[in-house]
């Protein structure tokens, strides 16, 4: 096993890994910009390191002043998290190249997978269902009008190199294409550095399904069943849930069939995320991989029992699977709320600063993931999560029941969070029901929630 492990991260997932190797008796490394020196995960790992200021150009996402970091402490592994280098096959390729194992999938699989146009390519050649539309990248707006008299519209714009919901575009008739076609290339060029985009048929409504897969360097590959990330906002993720609250057995069979298929097409080693959207039919398409552990991944913990993190680290280690696919079980309901230091009456703002009181919740079955604490300053450089609460019940109802107690308990002062959106959500009646899709966030009135946010 790895004696030392540097975490190339920072905040809440930071902190989850290095408590992963802390049981796991590894040594860690935690890096860090200039304005994270009071982070818990600096704070908490055996060493750290200031690798630069705060742009994260000059820091984390830095790769050579990661690599020089591992080598000065002495590391033998480096794990990416999420975000940042996570799916980067230049760092993973820096990673081995330099004689540190990086913790996730090989990066000619990162490589392809980020391809989105190779990634459909592959699941069809693994025979999983795809949403119809181009079979390459797309030159020029003529090209997208060709593939546009074939699919018909609505249809969507999207990033051949990235995700996220940046470089995206929807189009609702020929008269938008051509202006839509070249602001998502520029999108796509400011945010991956790639202007290259591809086309598919616009799914109106559906629901966002993921499911969790393991996959070792021997040959044996399993999952972990679902996650439903339906409650988002701007194709950013807000509430996770595990299992979906709509699968059948039969389709929850199915999909998770389909998920095994496609990452042996791809070759796939360690942990990863297979998504796929689902239509008003309960027909499901592949969407795409993420090559990396997510930030939902809890749930699926709280639902089976595995620790994702260790067993990323066993994987690439070397070490086969510890069970067979028979032998995974769902056990209960786990959601998890993203709180976000963010102002939801003023459309979400971020909303840095100073953190002058904290309590988290407590009692049987819940779990906050945060770096963050009572006098804790947050930098407005990064992203504006500062917390994952996760609960789990026997069952939807009692889950939801719990969530709603455990946020009546969070408390945190001097920043806004959403906190108070989280608490109006679970006491919509859609919500509660379960059928609800990925537009039911921009569907629902400011109105409507007001009354709870101002509280």
């Amino acid at each position: 096993m790895f004696t030392k492990i540097l975490v190339a991260n920072r905040g809440e997932i930071a902190l989850r890994i290095i408590r992963a190797c802390k049981e796991m008796a590894i040594a860690t490394v935690a890096i860090y910009s200039e304005v994270d020196r009071e982070s818990l995960h600096v704070r908490f790992a055996d060493e750290d390191i200031c690798i630069g200021p705060a742009p994260s150009t000059q820091s984390y996402l830095d790769p050579k002043r990661i690599i020089a970091a591992a080598e000065i402490t002495g590391c033998e592994a480096i794990h990416p998290g999420y975000g940042f280098l996570a799916e980067s096959a230049s760092f993973a390729d820096m990673c081995e190249s330099s004689g540190f194992k990086f913790i996730g999938p090989p990066p000619e699989v990162i490589r392809s997978m980020g391809d989105k146009s190779l990634a459909k390519r592959t699941m069809q050649e693994a025979g999983v269902p795809i949403i119809p539309g181009s079979d390459e990248v797309v030159q020029s707006p003529e090209e997208a009008l060709e593939i546009s008299e074939a699919i018909g519209y609505p249809m969507i714009i999207k990033a051949a190199a990235g995700g996220g919901g940046r470089g995206m575009r929807l189009v609702q008739s020929p008269e938008e294409l051509g202006q839509q076609f070249e602001t998502a290339r520029m999108e796509a060029a400011s945010a991956f550095g790639s202007p290259e985009v591809y086309i598919e048929k616009f799914i109106e409504r559906p629901r966002h399904i993921e499911v969790q897969i393991l996959a070792d360097e021997h040959g044996n590959i399993i999952h972990l069943g679902e996650r439903d990330c339906s409650i988002q906002r701007r194709h950013q993720k807000l509430i996770e849930e595990s299992p979906s609250p709509t699968l059948s057995p039969d389709k929850r069979e199915a999909l998770g069939k389909a998920a095994l298929r496609g990452a042996k097409e791809a070759g796939y080693r360690n942990a990863g995320t297979m998504e796929f959207l689902f239509d008003r039919h309960g027909n499901f398409y592949f969407m795409e991989m993420n090559t990396r552990i997510q930030v939902e991944h809890p749930v699926t913990e709280e639902v089976t029992g595995f620790d994702l993190v260790k067993e990323q680290i066993r994987i690439a280690n070397g070490e086969k699977l510890g069970c067979l696919q028979s032998q995974v079980n769902l056990c209960g309901h786990a959601i998890e709320c993203r709180i976000n230091a963010e102002d939801p009456e003023k459309n979400f703002a971020p909303h840095p600063g100073l953190i002058t009181s904290f309590h988290v919740p407590g009692g049987s079955g819940v779990r906050v993931d945060t770096h963050a604490y009572a006098g804790y300053r947050i930098p407005p450089n990064y992203d504006s999560l500062i917390a994952k609460l996760i609960v789990k019940a026997q069952n939807r109802q009692e889950a939801i029941q719990k969530m709603r107690r455990a946020l009546e308990e969070f408390i945190v002062e001097g920043v806004s969070t959403t906190i108070p959106f989280h608490k109006s959500l679970l006491q919509d009646s859609l919500f509660l029901s379960g059928h609800y899709d990925t537009a039911y966030i921009e569907a629902l009135s400011l109105e409507k929630l007001a009354p709870s946010v101002k509280t």
